[in-house]
């Protein structure tokens, strides 16, 4: 009996816009698209629901290091609301918990939706990923123990409504938020304040950071590929964190940078900070700009091979 063939992993950096589908989840989608790859290192900037699609950026090799870059760049998202129902997870997966009559107009539902944009304090869902004493709080929920969470700063930066049907009761809305913004509780939310509550029961992604839905491609795409196509799909790694401002630096001061170094550079720029540092268009990595002019490296791409170009 032959034994199995063992798939030889490969190097590869980059970033695969992936138009995750409804019904994986996330880590799946991940998993999927490493093995087509055959990469040896991956991850994703952030989960999407199982019962959401979209957008959903992944990581390879040196982009991995900036992976949490991303996760904390606005996203915008499509979502379908549906009024006078809530669930146990706020999403379709809950189950139901409350069933309202829906006595509202077109117009108290607009203004309501428009009383939201801005900064608001938000409440994480039970139903969520994030952690208490090492544990995902949906392990909690699951078990039917409800954990304090504090509230916590997000920002609503637009909502439109695309449409909104009231006899099935539904509001199809385009939303752009701040990184942290939980959408199933905007949706509670916006239910709460019109008096019959709601759920989300579909999701999209639109965009994450500088990032769009129209770039992204599917699994079934991808499946398709030949090797080379697949690597062409890759965008830089430096697409993560777009949304930094950038600063150019000359060739001693990059390569005092690459070694660990803090370089003291003349630049004219209006804000010290974290910025994008590039020499010529080679991305160096992520620096911190001190008000004496030093650059501190915070996060880097690999020097061995950018040290030998400078």
């Amino acid at each position: 009996m032959n034994a199995p063939v063992k798939r030889i992993k490969r190097r590869i950096d980059g970033v695969l816009l992936l138009n995750k589908p409804v019904g994986i989840t996330s880590n799946t989608a991940l998993q999927i698209a490493k093995r087509l790859y055959t990469a040896e290192k991956a991850g994703h900037t952030g989960t999407l629901d199982p019962f959401a699609d979209g957008l959903l950026p992944l990581c390879f090799g040196e982009a991995t290091k900036f992976s949490q870059y991303q996760l904390e760049a606005d996203k915008c998202y499509r979502a379908l609301l549906q009024l006078g129902v809530t669930t146990t997870t706020g999403d379709p997966e809950g189950e139901v918990l409350q069933s309202l009559p829906v006595n509202v107009s077109a117009e108290q539902i607009q203004a309501t939706v428009a009383s939201f944009i801005g900064d608001r304090m938000q409440t994480p869902p039970m139903y969520s990923a994030l952690k208490h004493q090492g544990k995902p709080l949906y392990e909690y929920a699951r078990a039917g123990i409800t954990i304090e969470r504090p509230a916590r700063p997000v920002s609503i930066k637009a909502i439109e409504i695309n449409s909104l049907d009231l006899d099935e009761a539904t509001v199809d809305i385009t939303v752009t938020v701040s990184a942290g913004t939980y959408i199933r509780t905007l949706a509670e939310d916006i239910g709460n304040q019109l008096g019959c509550g709601a759920h989300l029961t579909k999701l999209t992604r639109l965009a994450s950071g500088g990032f769009q839905l129209a770039q992204a491609v599917t699994l079934a795409q991808l499946e398709l590929d030949d090797a080379p196509s697949r690597d062409a799909r890759l965008a830089a790694a430096d697409g993560l964190v777009n949304y930094i401002p950038a600063i150019q630096i000359d060739a001693p001061s990059a390569k005092l940078l690459m070694q660990g170094q803090h370089p003291l550079i003349s630049v004219e720029i209006e804000q010290n900070g974290l910025l994008r540092a590039y020499h010529l268009q080679q991305f160096l990595g992520l620096v911190q700009l001190q008000a004496d002019g030093r650059l501190i490296p915070q996060r880097l791409m690999s020097s061995h091979t950018l040290l030998e170009t400078l």
